[in-house]
This record gives C-alpha cells, structure tokens and sequence, in this order.
C-alpha cells in the first residue's frame, strides 16, 4: 500500500510482528477517491493453521473504529453475526486465532465513522457491537454477501460502495468544511502522529489555540478517548516499532525520547499495555 500524504495513523500496533507473520497475513489497501476523509484503510487478513494450533494475535490499537467482516471462528462474545462494529480498544487487544479463517476491515481515521454515521464514538469505547445495529441495512447486507473468496481489492471494493453510499444517503461531504468539528480532530491527531516533539497534550493546544474543555470534548464525541490517551498510544507504537527493528540503545533514552520523565514510569506503562516490560519485549521473552 502506498503511504498517503494525510495519513492519520501508521501500520504500527502488532505485537512481534514476524511471529504474526508466520501464523497470518495481512494486505492493506487504501479507500476508494471521496471515501478517504473518513476511512484511513482497509486491511485484509487470513489465516490457516493446522488442527489443534492456536496463536494468540496481539496488537496495540490504534485510536480508530473499525467496520468488520469475519469469517472463521468466532471471537469471544460474539454470535453469528459476522458484521461487527469495534469502536476504540484501549487496551491490549488479543484474539486466539485458529483453524481458517478470513477477515475484512474498515479501519476508519479517528473520529471518521462518528463523522460519516453520526454516531457518538464515547458509546462504543471498548464495545464489540453488530453492525446492524449502528449502520443501516444496506451497508450491512452489502458487506453480508462477502464470503471470504475475493481478493483482498475486490472485497475493499464492496466496503468503498457500501460506505459511499452512506455518505450520499446521510448528505456527507468530503470536503473539509462539511464538519468543523471533525475537522479539528483531524487536525490535531495529524499533528500529533507526524511531529514526534509533541510530548504534551498542552503543547497541542497551545500550537492550535484550542482550549483544553474544547479538545476533551471534541475526542469524546468523535474519537471515543481523550487526546492524552491518544497520544500515549502513539507514542507507545513508536517504542514498540523501534524495538521490533532491533533498536539496541538504552531504554532510559528510548523512553526520554518519546516524553517519558523517567523509566519507572515508562516500564510501568509498556508492561501494563504490553504486558511484558521491555527489557523481556527486546529479548523476545514471553
């Protein structure tokens, strides 16, 4: 997948990527032209793993809900619908992958599927819902008839048309203007993701000249996490993606690097989020 230039996340967030690797695959895919405000991508990922293997699939969500097809064993929790809603996950997210299975997602920029089905992102926090719920019958049946035999750009495809038509039935523009209020998350969470000194949340405030109330309000309605959390998150993907490259200098510095004060802090936070500290991270200790 191409990098796009308005990028407001990046591949980041899966635990010891090369295990993954052997167990699954994953192709990315950018949305359709006019689908791309409110969609970062799609990804799509299958699995076949001989009888009696299972592999636990951990990742570090990114501040974004996700629209999914999936096909295989069910995750815990859910029943036969296969045409699920994940809003923002703010911790570790791990699922036991097994037997064959295939998925489709929709992985939506912050705040873009509150902005595109006018939804309240707070309410999905941390919440699995089917999708027939929140989105309306159309999208969902277009998305049903997935069967897990396209290629990966043909079933994108029929998510693109799906959620294209969404936006003509509820009057959505893709021209920044439409939701101003959208348009100021976009703006700071570009902000935060592209330059790495934003440490502080007040240092985005003060560089957009937004209030702190304006900035917890709007991450509330549209994100469904507040922007301390959402930079936290990326500032813990950056530590995470630099240890999976093999960075062999001190955590002490990684951590000031990244706006820790101190490394008690940071171990603290990379084992709670993680669950391992770092040091076991690095050694591809369990």
């Amino acid at each position: 997948m191409r990098a796009r230039t308005n990028a407001t996340s990046t591949g980041a967030g899966i635990l010891r990527p090369t295990e993954f690797a052997r167990h699954a695959s994953v192709e990315r895919l950018l949305p359709a032209p006019g689908l791309d405000r409110w969609v970062e991508n799609h990804w799509c990922l299958r699995w076949d793993l001989p009888p009696g293997t299972v592999f636990h699939s951990q990742t570090l969500p990114h501040p974004a809900c996700t629209l999914s097809v999936e096909l295989g064993r069910p995750r815990p929790g859910v029943g036969a619908e296969r045409v699920l809603v994940t809003g923002v996950v703010t911790r570790r997210f791990e699922v036991p992958v097994a037997d064959r299975g295939w998925v489709l997602g929709v992985k939506f920029r912050p705040g873009g599927l509150a902005a595109l089905a006018g939804l309240e992102a707070r309410a999905l926090t941390d919440r699995l819902r089917p999708a027939a719920e929140l989105l309306p019958a159309p999208v969902v049946d277009a998305l049903r008839v997935l069967d897990g035999r396209q290629a990966p750009a043909a079933a994108a495809g029929v998510a693109d048309r799906a959620l294209l038509g969404l936006a003509e039935r509820r009057g959505a523009s893709p021209d920044p203007g439409y939701d101003p209020g959208y348009d100021t998350v976009l703006r700071l969470v570009t902000d935060l993701l592209r330059d790495r000194s934003l440490v502080r949340v007040a240092q985005l405030e003060e560089r957009h000249a937004v209030s702190r109330r304006q900035v917890e309000r709007l991450f509330a309605r549209y994100v469904g996490a507040s922007p301390k959390w959402v930079l936290a998150r990326y500032r813990m993907h950056d530590v995470v993606t630099a240890l999976d490259a093999g960075y062999a200098g001190s955590l002490a510095d990684l951590a000031a690097e990244h706006g820790w004060y101190d490394q008690a802090h940071f171990t603290r936070d990379f084992t709670r989020l993680v669950g391992v500290p770092p040091h076991r991270y690095r050694q591809g200790r369990p």
